[in-house]
C-alpha cells in the first residue's frame, strides 16, 4: 500500500514538473520580447538574451514615434477589423449551424458536405480573384473586405454544428415554438446562451487570426491612416538605414497586449464549456 502511494505521489510530481516546464516554454518567449522592449539595439545585438529589463524604454518610444509608427491608429484599425470579423464569423456561423441541426430540409446533407469541401480550399488560391473583385467594386481601401468575408467561415460552422449536436435538445426548440416564439427570437434568446463556450472559443481564434493578418490588409489598404498593427510593425522593421530592434520589440509588445486581454476576458467561457462537457447525467 505504501509503495502504491509513493508511486502515485511520484507520478503527480512528474506531471507537475512537466506542466511547469511547458508553462515556462510558453511564457519565456513573451518575457524575452517584453524585456527587449526596454533594451537598446546595441544591447540586443551584442549581449544576446537578457532576463531583466533595461532603461531604454523611453528612448525606444521616441524612436518608434519618429518612424511614423502611430500605435493608437494601428490599434483602433486592428481592433475595428478584428472585432467586426469575430462578431460576423461567430454569429452567422452559429446561425448556419443552427439551421443544419434543427431544420429538416432536403439539401441539408449536401450543403454540409459543400461546407466541408470549401474548408479544403487554401485562402491563397482565391487571393488574386478576391483582390480583383474588390478593386472593380471600389473597396480596395476599406475595412469592409477584411470584415464581411468572415461571415462565410466553414471551419467555424463545422465546430458550431458539432457543439450543437452534443449540447442542444430539440425539445427546447419545440417548446419555444409552442409558446409562440419566432425563429430568430428562439435563436437569439435560447440558442446563443447555450453556445456561449463555443462562441467564445471561436471568437478568440478569429480575433487573433484577424489581428495578426498581414497579407490581405497589405494588398487592400493603401491609406496610411488605415494601416493595421502588423503593417506598421513591418514598416518599422523595413528601415533601409538601420533597424532599431528595441523599437521593433516595443511595437511587437504593444501589438500582442490586446490578444492577452481578449483571451483572459473570454477564457472563463472556455473553462465553463469544458466543465459542461465533463458532466454526465
Amino acid at each position: 500500500m505504501r509503495e502504491h502511494t509513493a508511486g502515485g505521489r511520484a507520478f503527480k510530481i512528474f506531471i507537475y514538473a512537466v506542466c511547469i516546464l511547458i508553462a515556462f516554454a510558453c511564457i519565456f518567449p513573451f518575457w524575452v520580447m517584453f524585456v527587449n522592449a526596454t533594451r537598446g539595439t546595441f544591447e540586443i545585438q551584442q549581449r544576446g538574451i537578457a532576463l531583466l529589463p533595461s532603461d531604454q524604454l523611453a528612448n525606444n518610444m521616441r524612436v518608434m514615434d519618429g518612424k511614423t509608427f502611430n500605435p493608437w491608429v494601428g490599434f483602433i484599425n486592428s481592433m475595428t477589423i478584428s472585432i467586426g470579423a469575430a462578431a460576423c464569423a461567430t454569429y452567422f456561423s452559429a446561425l448556419t449551424a443552427y439551421a443544419l441541426v434543427v431544420y429538416r430540409w432536403r439539401l441539408r446533407q449536401p450543403f454540409f458536405i459543400f461546407i466541408l469541401a470549401v474548408m479544403m480550399i487554401p485562402t491563397q488560391v482565391v487571393t488574386i480573384g478576391f483582390y480583383q473583385f474588390m478593386y472593380r467594386i471600389g473597396m480596395t481601401n476599406s475595412f469592409w473586405p477584411l470584415i464581411l468575408p468572415a461571415i462565410a467561415s466553414p471551419a467555424i460552422v463545422f465546430f458550431m454544428r458539432q457543439y450543437l449536436l452534443a449540447t442542444l435538445s430539440l425539445d427546447i426548440v419545440d417548446s419555444a415554438r409552442i409558446d409562440g416564439a419566432r425563429e430568430f427570437r428562439i435563436f437569439n434568446r435560447i440558442i446563443l446562451p447555450i453556445m456561449k463556450p463555443a462562441i467564445a472559443t471561436q471568437a478568440i481564434f478569429v480575433f487573433v487570426a484577424s489581428w495578426n493578418n498581414f497579407f490581405m490588409p497589405l494588398i487592400l489598404l493603401t491609406d496610411s491612416k488605415k494601416y493595421t498593427m502588423p503593417i506598421m510593425v513591418s514598416l518599422l522593421r523595413g528601415d533601409i538605414y538601420r533597424t532599431e530592434y528595441g523599437a521593433v520589440y516595443l511595437a511587437l509588445s504593444l501589438s500582442v497586449l490586446p490578444l492577452f486581454v481578449v483571451y483572459f476576458a473570454l477564457s472563463k467561457y472556455i473553462i465553463a464549456g469544458v466543465q459542461l462537457g465533463g458532466v454526465k447525467e
